[in-house]
């Protein structure tokens, strides 16, 4: 089986799309609910696959990466991974901290994508549809199986109807103030680049208002203009699709991953921690601090110092002095007294 494919990647590829068309084929009764309106999206959804498990691999191959990983994932289970999952997949609790604005921005941006995704991605793949076996009453139906029933003209059923509409205004507003920002901030201004920060948020709103015209079109205009509509939404959700694994929005995805780097650092970090070569200040957990230099020394990257530590074995504040050191000759690294900024805030 090996030999079949030309890469681990290749493989990954290959079985995960095959466990997609599988699960489609039964969750949509042996394709008999697949709409092929929605045909497009599917296929900008295998591309979407095929570039984000190339990402993925090729992050998670790379040694610090990997050892975080296999070391996260051994905590899994730890009473403090609920907790943790919440705040960094949930509530967004990590960036309350940088102020309610930027929360407010990526609650609305985050959630608004991922919900979207929740009810787009099912019924691309015929995993969630609905039929209507009596007058007034829909059946919603997942993955084969009839889950509950509905009134056509109940609250439940306009929640169904609308979601899509409910985070596009979500993506809108999220998208709004962070080109706000974008505008305005000092900082982020002399950092930005178009393609990289700005482009990602256009798709974005282009998407939102292209979703929201097909519903005025249907609900004012009697469907004038839906086709056009229709082709330049499902060509811009195509074209975003095919962009998020390489560009800035991968960060979404990617972001369980957060989950296993903190259970590794609490985990290891009430073990034992490490003390500072210099100032004695514990900074890291011992084991972390040997992951570093064992990685370091896998890339054939030496930090032993002549002094008779490794560089990884410094607190940040005396590697800072050290390294001014190397370029000045003075040992301001041994010196004992704290930098005058070293507790400050922001």
């Amino acid at each position: 089986m090996k030999q079949a494919f030309a890469s681990k990647l290749a493989r990954r590829t290959f079985f995960i799309i095959c466990a997609l068309i599988v699960a489609s084929y039964l969750g949509s009764r042996l394709f008999t609910h697949i709409d092929l309106a929605l045909y497009g999206y599917m296929v900008g959804t295998f591309v979407f696959v095929g570039g984000f498990v190339y990402r993925f691999s090729a992050w998670a191959d790379r040694p610090p990466t990997n050892i975080i990983l296999k070391k996260g994932m051994k905590q899994l289970f730890r009473k403090s991974t609920a907790k943790t999952a919440t705040e960094h997949l949930a509530t967004y609790r990590f960036i309350w901290n940088r102020g309610w604005y930027r929360w407010t921005q990526h609650v609305l941006l985050g959630w608004g994508c991922i919900l979207s995704a929740f009810v787009t991605f099912p019924l691309v793949f015929g995993w969630m549809y609905f039929t209507m076996p009596e007058n007034g009453t829909y059946t919603v139906v997942a993955m084969g199986v009839d889950v509950m029933k509905v009134k056509a003209d109940g609250i439940i059923a306009f929640l169904f109807y609308n979601a899509l509409n409910i985070t596009a205004f979500m993506v809108i507003g999220g998208v709004c103030m962070a080109l706000y920002r974008r505008l305005k901030n000092m900082q982020a201004r002399a950092e930005q680049t178009f393609t990289y920060d700005l482009l990602p948020l256009l798709l974005l709103l282009i998407i939102s208002f292209t979703g929201l015209m097909l519903t005025a079109s249907n609900l004012f205009l009697h469907g004038f203009g839906h086709p056009v509509i229709s082709i330049v939404h499902q060509f811009c959700v195509i074209v975003t699709l095919i962009y998020l694994p390489f560009g800035k929005l991968a960060h979404i995805p990617f972001r369980p991953m957060s989950v296993f780097a903190k259970n590794y650092r609490e985990h290891y970090g009430e073990q034992e921690m490490k003390c500072c070569k210099v100032c004695g200040t514990k900074f890291v957990s011992v084991e972390q601090s040997s992951d570093v230099i064992d990685v370091l020394q896998k890339n054939q990257i030496e930090f032993e110092m002549a002094e008779g530590f490794h560089l990884a074995e410094l607190c940040l504040p005396c590697r800072r002095q050290y390294r001014i050191y190397r370029f000045t000759g003075m040992p301001t690294y041994m010196n004992p007294a704290e930098e005058t900024n070293q507790h400050a805030k922001g």
